[in-house]
């Protein structure tokens, strides 16, 4: 029989949203926050029985599952060409320590739907498709984030992932291993036909402007700098302030500086300074060191290395002057992806299909789907959340948005994956 197209009649063909809509908010029960969201950090015990109930409901979809040794999880509906290269779709269902409901979740629950939607309708395509629940994309336990994704496309080592260690000095193979999700299969060994994600967009653009998707063409690069500045401890009311030299002022400086390069290069770049550690962070000794990271991100290359480069001119005259020194390394980076333009269209087209408003968007945060990109055609489809907040236990969205962004990925996933009939 051959492969047919959802382009003439498929808008008839829809998930349901109140299947989808009970299942996220059913696995939020597992791991619940303190004000109505998620605490299901990676390999915790949480995330082993949000695991465990994924594979139930997959089992009950006739899916067949897959774990590698990163822990990520495979569920495959079989296609009938047995050659055919099998298309993934998913994201992740580990949370932030006080996550929203829906990061992540989503995309995992909306692969789900997608075959269980083909089973209603005693549907069949050409290639499978395979639901996938990503390890580690939020990073929150074990840095960095996307780390099981960033192992399957080789670039991190399956042997450095197993090293990292968490607050308390547990390493992440050891605690994949205690909540019996390390898998045999090899990272990486899966081929794609293509790969699609659903997630939230994590911020406020689609909202604002009223539409219903954001068609996401390209994702941010990223480049992390651990930045130390060194001045000398001393009392903070008998020191003369002419002899001061204060680590603190060269924080504050660089952070002016870091806001004015993201400034200059708006509206195609962020800048921030987060996390911040102040030595010895005492109420009455002026700072001695502080160390703290600098977040560059935009989706032109040139534009992030324009940026990087800045501060490193700029930062070390600033701190010179200060009478402190300044030092400084890239910790985390990855090139701004550009997603696969068939995979987007096949999203786009989705869209215009089901008569969905949408307009093509740049992915601010980093998405499994960014180290994907890297070894097979890959493209994401956005819903709104209400003022772009995520990583929070408020964070919210509307069951029509969650029904839209599923149906669009269930028929861009099924068009990929053709019908037979």
């Amino acid at each position: 029989m051959a492969a047919q197209s959802l382009a003439r009649g498929g808008e008839n063909l829809k998930i349901n949203g109140d299947r989808l809509w009970d299942s996220i908010h059913e696995i939020a029960k597992i791991g619940p926050g303190i004000a109505g969201g998620s605490n299901r950090q990676t390999v915790t015990d949480e995330d082993a029985e949000g695991r465990a109930l994924f594979k139930q409901w997959c089992d009950e979809a006739g899916c067949v599952m897959g774990v590698d040794q990163m822990g990520t999880m495979f569920m495959t509906r079989a296609g009938t060409d047995p050659d055919a290269l099998p298309v993934y779709v998913g994201s992740h269902l580990d949370t932030q320590p006080t996550g929203g409901r829906y990061d992540g979740v989503l995309g995992v629950l909306a692969g789900l739907e997608i075959v269980r939607t083909l089973n209603d309708l005693n549907i069949k395509t050409k290639h499978p498709i395979v639901v996938t629940n990503w390890t580690n994309e939020e990073g929150t336990r074990f840095a960095p984030a996307m780390m099981a994704s960033g192992v399957f496309a080789g670039i991190f080592t399956q042997e450095w992932a197993y090293d990292k260690k968490d607050a308390k000095g547990l390493s992440f193979g050891d605690e994949l291993k205690r909540i019996g999700w390390m898998g045999k299969e090899e990272v990486g060994a899966r081929k794609m036909h293509a790969f699609f994600e659903l997630h939230i967009e994590q911020g406020p653009i689609l909202e604002a402007e009223g539409k219903d998707i954001g068609v996401v063409t390209h994702g941010q690069g990223l480049r992390w700098i651990e930045v130390t500045v060194t001045g000398k401890e001393s009392h903070t009311g008998s020191t003369p302030m002419p002899m001061r030299k204060n680590a603190g002022r060269g924080l504050a400086q660089i952070t002016e500086l870091v806001h004015t390069i993201a400034m200059d290069n708006a509206p195609n770049a962020v800048g921030a300074i987060g996390h911040v550690d102040v030595y010895p962070n005492s109420r009455n000794i002026i700072p001695g060191k502080v160390v703290f990271t600098v977040d560059f991100r935009s989706h032109e290359i040139d534009t992030l290395t324009g940026m990087v480069e800045r501060l490193m001119a700029e930062a070390p005259k600033l701190c010179a002057n200060l009478g402190v020194e300044f030092s400084a390394e890239i910790v985390g980076q990855f090139d701004p992806p550009e997603f696969d333009k068939n995979c987007v269209k096949a999203i786009r087209d989705a869209a215009e299909r089901l008569g969905y408003s949408h307009v093509d968007i740049i992915s601010g945060a980093g998405h499994d789907a960014c180290w994907v990109n890297r070894v097979a055609p890959t493209a994401m489809v956005m819903c709104p959340c209400v003022d772009g907040l995520s990583h929070n236990e408020a964070e919210e969205i509307s069951k029509e948005w969650s029904t839209a962004g599923a149906e669009v990925l269930f028929h861009a996933v099924v068009e990929t994956a053709e019908i037979v009939g």
